[in-house]
């Protein structure tokens, strides 16, 4: 336990000197905003056992709905915020009641079928602006006061967001409910039969994830200053579970190693192909940065081939003997 508050207060102790150590806010910013994404995402498949195939729409919607209140109807960044959760929370409100009471692949599909609508709804909606999207949102003033226009002052508040949100998952996982969870997703059948309404709960836990996600798209459109319809995409759902199965799904710091590896690849790929390139003479390499999708999926074939617990799942897993020992 300890050991982990060390780690926790070292990794936050860089995220707080990040800008003045030569880290570009933005991309920094960028790292945490899918990290957040991925922890919401692990609440739902990490500690309860649901597969979501349909999440982007959370972080898309709130992404729209930050732009366009912004954008178009002066929000303020606090509001603009809240507004895109909201509507993140709502469309989990609509999109669980429907989803909970299937299971597996079932539970997934529902998942996909509706992410798949929401994204041809936004494809065609004026407010989105169809495959153009939503730019130039500006980034205001937090609370008529905190200029977001300065990098270094909105990576602070995006820090203190994202630190904030993760302390709340910590929290959940961690409370009586967040118990019941993982009781559901171990055997859901002996947990209905010590009287738990578990459709209820894995309702509220969906509810949650599609909240925290819609923060994450909230968060994002502030840092970037656009939204557009690759948010909404099936390949941004898949990119999630890819996030949260390379860091270790059902662990706390898992999925945020995962998506700031799996970002930090997606923006340093050309120069590794170009690297590779030079050093090996092969050509092929110079159109690496074209090829992500390939890219990770063959890092999701490694994961479920070589560790399937992930990295940090795979670490846990080798410690736990050496401290029995």
């Amino acid at each position: 336990m300890m050991q982990r508050k060390v780690l926790y207060g070292v990794l936050l102790a860089a995220l707080l000197a990040a800008p003045f150590i030569g880290a570009y806010p933005v991309f920094v910013m960028k790292v945490l905003t899918f990290a957040l994404f991925a922890a919401a995402f692990n609440l739902l498949i990490g500690y309860t056992g649901l597969l979501s195939f349909g999440h982007a729409m959370f972080l898309a919607t709130a992404g729209y709905a930050t732009g366009y209140s912004m954008q178009t109807l002066g929000f303020t960044p606090e509001l603009g915020v809240l507004a895109g959760i909201v509507a993140a929370t709502l469309l989990g409100l609509v999109v669980g009641l429907f989803a909970i009471r299937r299971q597996g692949i079932y539970f997934a599909m529902i998942t996909l079928a509706f992410a798949q609508m929401v994204y041809f709804i936004y494809l065609q909606a004026p407010f989105t602006h169809g495959e153009d999207g939503l730019q130039g949102v500006p980034r205001g003033h937090l609370f008529g006061l905190l200029d977001l226009s300065n990098d270094v002052a909105l990576y602070y508040v995006v820090l203190a967001v994202v630190v904030a949100a993760c302390a709340f998952i910590v929290r959940v996982v961690h409370s009586p409910f967040g118990q019941v969870l993982v009781a559901i997703k171990e055997n859901e059948a002996r947990t209905i039969s010590l009287g738990y309404d578990t459709d209820r709960f894995k309702l509220l836990a969906f509810i949650l994830s599609a909240g925290l996600a819609g923060l994450a798209g909230s968060l994002k459109v502030l840092v970037l200053g656009f939204e557009t319809l690759s948010d909404a995409y099936w390949t941004m759902s898949g990119l999630v579970v890819l996030m949260t199965l390379v860091g270790g799904m059902g662990t706390l710091f898992g999925p945020l190693l995962g998506a700031a590896l799996i970002v930090a690849l997606e923006d340093r790929l050309g120069d590794i192909g170009e690297w590779l390139a030079s050093t090996t003479g092969v050509a092929w390499f110079h159109s690496l940065g074209e090829s992500a999708t390939i890219v990770t999926g063959l890092i999701f074939i490694a994961c479920v081939l070589a560790f399937r617990r992930g990295i940090v799942g795979e670490m846990v897993a080798r410690i736990k003997p050496l401290r029995a020992s």
